[in-house]
This record gives C-alpha cells, sequence and structure tokens, in this order.
C-alpha cells in the first residue's frame, strides 16, 4: 500500500490530467446531452409527423444500441467511413452526449406533458404565443421537475467516464491503472478509483441540488433548510412541479 501512495504522490501532475479529462467528458458530455434532450424533448411534441418521427428514431436508436459499441464506433469505424478522426476525448463527449440525450428527452417530454393542462388555457387566455407560453409557463414548471432525473442521468454519465480508458483517452482510470500496473497494489488502485468517483458524483449531486433550490424559489416553493443534503422520494419528484 506504501508503494501505491507513494507512487500516487509522485504522479499527482498527471493525476490532476486525469481528472482534467474526466471532469471535461462529464460535463461536455452532460451539456450535449442536455441540448438534445430538449431539441428532442421538444420535438416529440411537435404537431408535425415528420418531426415527431425523426425525433422518435433518434431517440429509440441511441436507447436501443450499447453505449459501448457507440463509443467505438466514433473511435473505429467512423474515421474509416469519413476520413476523419476524432480524439478519444471528443469521441467520448459525442457518445456521452447522444447516448444520454436520447434518455434525456424522455425527461423533457414527461416533464412538459405533466404541466396541468389549466396552465396552458391560462397562457392561451392571455393571448401569449407559442413560443413565450412555453418560455414563461411551461417550461419553468416542467424545468423543476427534470432536475432530479437530469441529477441521476449525470451521475450515470459520470460513471461510465471509465469507458474512455478502452480508447486510450487519459482519464483518471487510465493514470490510476497505469499506477497499478507499476505497483501491483491492485486492491488500493480501485479503492481509490471507488472513493475518487463518490466525492465526485456527490458534489455534483450536491450542485443539482443547490440548482434545483433555486428553480423552486423562483416558482414560490417552498425549499426547507435541509433540501440540499435530503435524498429525495419518488413523491417529492413527481410533486415538484408545484400543486396539481
Amino acid at each position: 500500500m506504501s508503494d501505491f501512495f507513494s507512487t500516487f504522490l509522485d504522479e499527482l501532475p498527471q493525476i490532476g490530467a486525469g481528472l482534467r479529462v474526466t471532469l471535461e467528458a462529464t460535463v461536455l458530455g452532460s451539456l450535449l446531452a442536455l441540448l438534445l434532450s430538449f431539441v428532442l424533448g421538444l420535438a416529440a411534441g411537435s404537431k408535425l409527423a415528420l418531426v415527431r418521427g425523426v425525433s422518435r428514431a433518434v431517440v429509440e436508436f441511441f436507447r436501443g444500441t450499447s453505449l459501448y459499441i457507440q463509443l467505438f464506433w466514433f473511435y473505429y469505424a467512423m474515421p474509416q467511413l469519413t476520413g476523419y478522426e476524432l480524439t478519444p476525448l471528443l469521441c467520448g463527449i459525442v457518445a456521452f452526449g447522444l447516448n444520454y440525450g436520447a434518455y434525456g428527452s424522455e425527461i423533457v417530454r414527461g416533464a412538459i406533458n405533466s404541466v396541468p393542462r389549466a396552465q396552458y388555457e391560462a397562457a392561451v387566455a392571455l393571448n401569449m404565443s407559442p413560443f413565450h407560453r412555453m418560455r414563461k409557463v411551461v417550461l419553468p414548471q416542467a424545468w423543476v421537475q427534470m432536475i432530479p432525473s437530469f441529477t441521476n442521468l449525470l451521475i450515470q454519465l459520470l460513471k461510465c467516464t471509465p469507458l474512455l480508458w478502452l480508447i486510450s483517452a487519459a482519464d483518471l482510470m487510465t493514470v490510476i491503472q497505469q499506477i497499478r500496473d507499476r505497483t501491483g497494489e491492485t486492491l488500493t488502485a480501485y479503492l481509490t478509483l471507488l472513493a475518487s468517483y463518490f466525492v465526485l458524483a456527490y458534489a455534483l449531486t450536491l450542485l443539482m441540488n443547490l440548482l434545483e433550490r433555486s428553480a423552486k424559489r423562483r416558482l414560490g416553493l417552498h425549499t426547507g433548510a435541509g433540501s440540499l443534503l435530503r435524498t429525495r422520494s419518488a413523491e417529492s419528484a413527481t410533486t415538484s412541479g408545484g400543486t396539481r
């Protein structure tokens, strides 16, 4: 164990670089996933059958195929078809964004559909355009309901970043694996990884809880003093958008 931690301290610059790659893949992948979630989720509610059909086809394709295979396809197969080769990190960002964006689109679609019909009717009665109805009435209420599910997707995306090791990206998993190979300390190496990903996941959870509190305040909903650290129940996640 002492050999592992002495090597760990010696390799702190590489560990920092690996952690940065992991965070970049998580943050940029989640931003792409968030963008696609809203594009595909809103398209699923379009009045045009073609738009709805394209949205459904994209969602079902990326939900129905393995993230593992998608990652390998972008890294190994796409350069042979297009002649363009993406960096390992960019392959990860694109694969994570497309895969989790497909799942996130269902979160967006479900949250928008859960906004009470009376809210739509009130907005129409106020002569709001469809764009303003969505931006000022529907999305603020739906957004509060999306956050808990988006938090789960964000944590799942973080936990998938070790797959970058398979395409030679120098992420945190890769660096710890190299230290393990040099020291032979398998147990200590993987315990360190477990602790590292737990800390990262918990930090992201706290940030998302803070975002949820802010979103609730904007709607005038009550947020208790301990809500930042509170574990959500299924009931609270369902009713967080307001009184039905």
